[in-house]
């Protein structure tokens, strides 16, 4: 059973939440991070991408860089923009995109859970990201970006979410993307029966995150190597999540662009693709559908829909993300490795088909397909069945933000 444990926050004073919060770091890269932190000395991108301060160019994993975020996470700390809360809390978070809110629990979770696959993953994670983000957590002392995870709705949470939710939140502020965020502080009488709650919900999945739930546990293994009194209740065995029911979550398309056609010209690639797929001229720039895949090609919408009986496949397989790897961009367009391919790039559902357009109009790209969304269930079945998800075939929106809330150790 799931453990989800009230913790001494580190918060951001309400009238300046906005200023620090910040997007997460694997979201924008240097120059968007610098873009965005720009007259604002308290971004918290200050902490989690600290080489925005530094000259161009440095190395991300130079000494100087961690130790840069460590003295911009301690100034924050000092001039009290951030402060600890002295009892025992979790918290509620709400998020507002448009018409779609949802909204979770923020508590610290187990490392032991994540050890034991209480906490389930369906995603490979890269080394150098887990040693980035295990470095910076333990030079911070501090888990600062949470772990996006969900469950299966409980009636039980629920009615106590909206009990909670009732009341004046902590802070509420709306980011310049246009995302309303609040947060509650839950009594600490309440935190402990939420807690309780979760002691019975079987099993946690990760949404987003894989990088940060890795590192937090590596960081935890660490740290209990090096503390002869080890107890197993430390704060270091626990790490900063946001927990959502998972019929709240919405999963956006993660659409591919690819620069070439393998050395084919237009007819022979229409003629290959016809072999697994019907091909139709429709102009539909978003599959209305799973099992349908919109491909965009010298300016023109086409729908390819498989020929084969894709859904007695397995429950990797089946997926439209594999459907098109297995059958379209590995053996016809040679994209073997789509994590290592430079011919492949990736694009998230929330930058639209207009994006796609672009890109392939500019002759950067020769053609791009438009996914259906993978759906929440199925990515729930892969975790459970101990599988791993194809590359980039989940766009979470809207994204959590770093800063809200700390997780000391």
């Amino acid at each position: 059973m799931a453990v989800v444990l009230p913790f001494h926050g580190l918060l951001p004073l309400p009238e300046q939440a906005a200023q620090v919060a910040a997007v997460p770091y694997d979201v924008v890269d240097s120059e968007e991070a610098a873009a965005l932190a720009a007259g604002n000395p308290l971004s918290f991108l200050r902490v989690s991408r600290p080489e925005i301060e530094m000259e161009p160019g440095v190395d991300l994993y130079d000494d100087r860089v961690y130790a840069r975020a460590a003295a911009n996470f301690r100034r924050l700390c000092e001039q009290a923009p951030l402060q600890v809360d002295p009892g025992l809390h979790l918290y509620v978070y709400s998020l507002q995109m448009g018409d779609h809110v949802q909204i979770g629990i923020l508590g610290a979770a187990s490392a032991a859970d994540y050890q034991r696959n209480v906490i389930r993953k369906h995603e490979k994670t890269r080394q150098d990201k887990e040693d980035d983000r295990t470095r910076h957590v333990l030079t911070l002392r501090s888990h600062t970006g949470p772990v996006f995870l969900t469950y299966r709705d409980d009636a039980g949470i629920d009615a106590r979410v909206t009990r909670i939710t009732a009341g004046t939140p902590w802070f509420a502020f709306t980011a310049p993307d246009g995302i309303v965020h609040k947060l509650w502080r839950v009594p600490e009488d309440e935190s402990r029966a939420l807690s309780d709650c979760f002691a019975a919900i079987p099993y946690l999945y990760i949404a987003d995150g894989h990088h940060r739930a890795a590192a937090a546990t590596r960081a935890a293994v660490r740290m209990r190597e090096e503390n002869p009194h080890h107890t197993g209740q430390e704060d270091y065995n626990f790490f900063l999540s946001v927990i959502f029911p998972a019929s709240q979550l919405r999963i956006m398309s993660y659409n591919r662009v690819v620069r070439d056609l393998n050395g084919m010209d237009k007819e022979e690639f229409f003629r290959r693709v016809a072999e697994k797929f019907t091909v139709t001229p429709s102009g539909v720039k978003e599959p209305v559908q799973y099992g349908q895949v919109s491909m965009y090609l010298d300016r023109q919408w086409y729908t390819l829909e498989p020929k084969f009986d894709f859904k007695s496949l397995g429950v990797i397989e089946r997926l439209d993300v594999s459907i098109l790897q297995d059958n379209l961009l590995g053996p016809l367009l040679g994209i073997d490795d789509p994590r290592t391919s430079k011919r492949i790039s990736f694009v998230g559902g929330i930058r639209g088909t207009a994006e796609l357009e672009k890109l392939v109009d500019s002759g950067k790209y020769q053609v791009a397909f438009s996914m259906f969304p993978t759906t929440v269930e199925q990515m729930i079945d892969i975790a459970d069945a101990g599988a791993i998800m194809p590359p980039k075939s989940t766009w979470f929106e809207p994204k959590l933000r770093d800063g809200l809330v700390c997780h000391n150790f």
